[in-house]
């Protein structure tokens, strides 16, 4: 799999990992989100053993090998100057033009698939 990440989508993100170490996790979120579920970025201390790696140049992105098949192999990471949020799309379709960036490095957070996710979208 692998995510083209736009200049400037590159830059907000590697913003957000700050001076820490972490890697973002693409995972998709259907616990608590009503029927179609959302897309979020996960900014996560390390993978497990179920994860994979995706190429996004020099950004670390992960997603569970459960979580793929939501996705095509082929995708791109864009972002806009004045919004926190991220556009992730392929040439087949759009999977979210809010995708937010949820950092959970270091916390007691519920794990991915527990409503993760959904709590911050709904909430903002």
């Amino acid at each position: 799999m692998i995510i083209q990440v736009t200049p400037l989508a590159e830059r907000k993100l590697k913003e957000r990992l700050g001076d820490q170490p972490g890697i973002f996790r693409l995972f998709y979120d259907t616990e608590g989100c009503g029927c179609d579920g959302i897309n979020v970025l996960l900014i996560v201390d390390q993978g497990g053993p179920e994860d994979l790696s995706i190429d996004a140049g020099d950004l670390p992105f992960i997603i569970s090998r459960q979580q793929e098949i939501f996705y095509e192999d082929k995708m791109r990471l864009d972002a806009e100057e004045r919004f926190t949020s991220f556009k992730l799309d392929s040439d087949s379709q759009i999977y979210g033009k809010n995708i937010l960036v949820r950092d959970i490095r270091g916390t007691e957070a519920p794990l991915p698939g527990e409503g993760a996710a959904c709590a911050v979208e709904i909430t903002r």
